[in-house]
């Protein structure tokens, strides 16, 4: 009986050692020295490099498959765009990860990364590790000024909604290539669990730049102060359309339409009048509810599954809206990457988990598979 036990335990836990275990293979990479020889990567990774997708022969061909990367005005391709930062970047690369996993095409997937100018993390940097994680991902990155928008940045309810980087969304149409007629725009804290080309055939009829998922129940009043409702005309802006709320971290924008429309020049005009009369609390959000609310290509809910963060202020565990699911978005203080390292996880941050490709949580998975493979022995012992 023992022997038995000893072997079966020997087999789980070869098999839990096995980087096959998890789907993805651990390589080299190429690993970049800043002063003096210090890894560059030391303080954001490592992570695990991630498997190849290919493409199915059902999926539409390449016309410069040689000169990929730098052949982003291919008809065949889906844009994405993203930020890219030191403190999310964790949270960057699963949501990369998880697009590749469940795209019919992944090999048409074209990733936009805007970064900013003086993050602790160079954007040089970054590209090197994400070329690291992806080896055969098509990305371009792009280096966001922030001294473009600092000054029209006010307080918020939470620091963080502070960051300049969370404004580059404003920005797509000035600095993505002209090219570029259309985008995905995902925030780094989503996973998305269906195919993205699904998301991309969204079709933006009439004038919409944008689409988004629409939630006409929540209170469209709650997202402006006092000094917005009280103010002789400011209401009046959007009197005659019917607004109601969308999440900006899942977009489907027509750069033609933002750049035709100068929408970055009115998304400025409500900022620059926040910081005189400070007419909301959040972040970047309300001045895109005052532009394009009533206004959005309405999306099917499944594909933002947000608010799995929790609150602004607290952070909460959340549950699901009703429904199906394509992208879960956890918008809000927590993410589950934090969750997770500090052993505090909410239920749905296990299903984040499995697109996670940082190498520290795979040594704990090792750890645990050692630590129940002495149990068993002891057991046997016994």
């Amino acid at each position: 009986m023992r022997s038995n036990v000893v072997v079966l335990a020997a087999v789980l836990c070869l098999f839990l050692l096995s980087p096959f275990a998890v789907g993805i293979r651990t390589g080299p990479g190429r690993i970049t020295t800043v002063n003096g020889g210090r890894n560059a990567f030391s303080k954001l990774g490592p992570f695990m490099e991630a498997p190849e997708y290919r493409n199915g022969k059902e999926c539409a061909s390449l016309v410069n498959r040689e000169n990929f990367v730098s052949s982003s005005n291919d008809p065949s391709l889906v844009h994405i765009a993203m930020t890219l930062d030191s403190e999310y970047l964790r949270g960057s690369i699963a949501a990369v990860h998880s697009v590749l996993r469940h795209a019919s095409c992944p090999e048409n997937v074209f990733f936009h990364f805007i970064a900013a100018e003086f993050d602790s993390a160079s954007p040089r940097v970054l590209s090197q590790l994400v070329r690291s994680t992806f080896p055969s991902l098509s990305f371009k990155v792009y280096i966001f000024r922030e001294d473009t928008v600092i000054n029209l940045i006010s307080s918020s309810i939470r620091q963080a909604l502070e960051n300049p980087l969370n404004y580059a969304r404003n920005y797509l149409g000035d600095i993505l290539d002209r090219s570029v007629d259309r985008v995905i725009y995902l925030d780094s804290d989503v996973i998305v669990v269906d195919d993205i080309t699904k998301l991309w055939n969204t079709v933006l009829t009439g004038t919409h730049v944008i689409g988004a998922p629409e939630y006409c129940h929540a209170n469209f009043t709650h997202y402006f102060t006092s000094n917005f409702w009280s103010d002789p005309v400011l209401p009046g802006q959007i009197s005659g359309r019917t607004p109601c709320y969308f999440n900006t971290g899942v977009m489907v924008m027509d750069m033609v339409r933002w750049r035709e429309g100068s929408y970055r020049e009115k998304l400025e005009k409500w900022m620059q009048l926040q910081k005189k009369m400070r007419i909301y609390d959040l972040g970047s959000l309300p001045p895109f509810l005052l532009v394009f609310g009533g206004n959005v290509e309405a999306i099917d809910h499944r594909w933002n599954q947000h608010g799995l963060g929790g609150d602004n202020i607290r952070g909460s565990c959340r549950s699901l809206h009703p429904g199906p699911v394509s992208l879960l978005h956890w918008s809000g203080k927590g993410k589950p990457w934090v969750r997770l390292d500090e052993k505090r996880a909410c239920p749905l941050d296990h299903l984040w988990e499995p697109y996670d490709l940082y190498k520290h949580k795979i040594e704990r998975v090792k750890d645990q598979a050692l630590l129940w493979f002495a149990s068993l022995s002891e057991l046997a012992d016994d």
